[in-house]
């Protein structure tokens, strides 16, 4: 995707990103710091930022702590940012951090839910509340990252895609509350990109799988599996690459008129479009395979039994 529009210059502004640590979050870091942003990684773990701080050839990205999950620590995070920057003005906030559970909706635990959620939707407007201080001081921006299953819902990634939907939803209210301060709010929305998100959503969701009932896993145990094996290669082989999603970042962060939203890969792009045109029986024709038993499913049952 090339973006031509106007854009500010970068130098002297202070971008803050969360979920720094790895993946899309850490690439976009080192991406704005290597084009004049002051970058200030947000991460869980000291050593993930003395890895980001180390791995930045231009010198431009510190780290803070923060745990999008723990108020305690977003406060001190924000006091900490706000120290940092001085003049009490941050120029973007991007949030980005976040986990993905796929698995049936049967078998997802009402505190695996709120995990999900906590992550993904509560924690984000916490770190969000607790940083417009700074963004309304410098009428600055804020980008949240979401994904191509925030406007398609495909089946065992029902808790994500529940998720990335309320995210939507929230950034359309910020958008609209926050104009009138000068605050603008984008959405990047990448599709099927390989980051080391996918290392652990296979393991949660067979976990997912085990703790339920057996007579309720047996139900979907092998489609389970089959999607399993099916999305990770398909991550794998997307042509969508972390440095895309960046470049949209910095163009939310930098166009004189940045977008609304950032829809970033063939497959998301297609999925909005295909929601929008198609009635709801003909999207849920194109997922059928996706939950219809196979012959050969039979064995698969027996393997992961």
């Amino acid at each position: 995707m090339v973006f031509t529009a106007k854009t500010l210059p970068t130098a002297g502004r202070t971008v803050l990103i969360t979920g720094a640590s790895t993946g899309l979050g850490r690439e976009t870091a080192l991406h704005l710091a290597e084009r004049g942003f002051r970058v200030l990684g947000a991460v869980r773990k000291t050593e993930d930022g003395d890895r980001l701080v180390a791995d930045c050839p231009s010198g431009r990205a510190e780290y803070v702590v923060l745990d999008v999950t723990d108020e305690a620590s977003i406060a001190a995070a924000a006091r900490e940012v706000a120290g940092k920057v001085g003049d009490g003005r941050l120029w973007g906030l991007v949030n980005n951090a976040g986990i993905c559970i796929s698995a049936p909706l049967e078998v997802v635990s009402a505190d695996l839910l709120r995990r999900q959620l906590e992550v993904n939707v509560v924690g984000q407007l916490a770190v969000t509340q607790a940083f417009l201080p700074l963004l309304r001081a410098a009428r600055g921006r804020l980008v949240n990252v979401t994904s191509g299953l925030g406007t398609v819902a495909i089946p065992y990634l029902g808790p994500y895609s529940a998720a990335q939907f309320a995210k939507e939803g929230m950034s359309d209210a910020l958008r609209r509350e926050l104009a009138p301060m000068g605050v603008s709010v984008s959405v990047v929305s990448p599709g099927a990109i390989w980051t080391p998100i996918w290392a652990k959503i296979a393991q949660d969701g067979q976990d997912a799988l085990s703790a339920a009932p057996a007579a309720v896993a047996d139900l979907y145990r092998a489609t389970f599996l089959r999607f399993l094996h099916f999305n990770e290669q398909s991550a794998k082989a997307s042509k969508t690459k972390p440095a895309e999603v960046a470049a949209a970042i910095q163009n939310a962060l930098t166009s004189v008129k940045p977008k609304t939203r950032y829809r970033i890969g063939t497959d998301v792009r297609r999925g909005a479009f295909l929601a929008r045109v198609l009635p709801d029986t003909k999207v849920d024709s194109m997922f059928r395979q996706i939950v219809t038993p196979l012959p050969t499913d039979q064995e698969a049952h027996r393997v992961g039994s």
